[in-house]
């Protein structure tokens, strides 16, 4: 049984639902012993440009607010985490970085959403038969990567490659060989499965099985109830034993058994 999720949203992103109370009660009644908050990470976007999925700059005070209040009121049942979800935009990440270093930010996760810096990119999870696209995505998520500032690589499959099969197997196998080679887990996303994205991929967890990549349950609740669904938990398992997958159950105690620290 799952015992921790650091994957978890807030209505603060633009395109979640649910109380913040909410998501702690349905993950004690699910059995959860840490729940993580990971909600979409503001990023100092130049003026003018504002992100549809993601929480404002202003709006980071009070989700850490929020979390840590929840923190100490349920920590007789439940250990509550403070991190975020975020993607490495080379433009603002040092920037980003700067901004979080005022807040108690325990961790983050990446996931890579879109190339370049976001502003005039498309979502990856949108179908595209580009190698540049695709190029980039493996690229820029292998730099996240290599920042050290995180403790798994959120729904790695997430790049919705339509094009040529053997293009897309060789840069899989790249973001797999990188993973391993820094010792980041990679996430079957729990989303993914609910909804019958592209993603989970089987092509490329047996690929990441292949270059002994090591993986994470990401719920990535974006409605309370989500949390107490167990039929998703099943499926990934089910990848896990397809594949022959080692299962890490608490990524940010395992980072952090490696010496993570997000802010030195």
């Amino acid at each position: 049984m799952m015992q921790c999720n650091y994957h978890t949203h807030t209505v603060r992103c633009g395109h979640a639902q649910g109380e913040d109370r909410e998501y702690v009660e349905q993950a004690i009644e699910r059995g959860l012993k840490i729940l993580g908050f990971s909600d979409h990470t503001p990023y100092p976007f130049p003026e003018g440009y504002v992100s549809s999925a993601r929480m404002r700059l202003d709006q980071l005070e009070g989700y850490v607010d929020s979390v840590l209040s929840l923190k100490k009121e349920y920590a007789p049942w439940i250990d509550i985490r403070l991190g975020l979800e975020t993607e490495y935009f080379p433009a603002y990440f040092d920037k980003l970085l700067h901004f979080l270093g005022d807040y108690p930010i325990e961790y983050m996760i990446l996931g890579q959403h879109s190339v370049d810096n976001e502003i005039g990119s498309q979502y990856c999870g949108w179908p595209t038969d580009d190698p540049v696209v695709l190029e980039k995505y493996v690229d820029q998520a292998i730099k996240g990567m290599k920042t050290g500032k995180f403790i798994y690589l959120a729904h790695p499959d997430l790049i919705n490659f339509t094009g040529d099969r053997d293009l897309y197997k060789c840069q899989m196998h790249r973001l797999a060989k990188a993973a391993v080679a820094l010792d980041i887990p990679l996430e079957i996303n729990f989303l993914g499965l609910w909804e019958h994205r592209n993603y989970p991929n089987e092509t490329f967890w047996e690929i990441a099985a292949q270059e002994g990549g090591r993986c994470v349950f990401g719920i990535d609740a974006h409605r309370p109830d989500r949390l107490t669904d167990l039929r998703q938990e099943e499926e990934a398992e089910q990848y896990t034993a397809r594949f022959g997958l080692p299962v890490i159950t608490d990524a940010l105690q395992e980072a952090q058994g490696r010496g993570y620290r997000l802010f030195l």
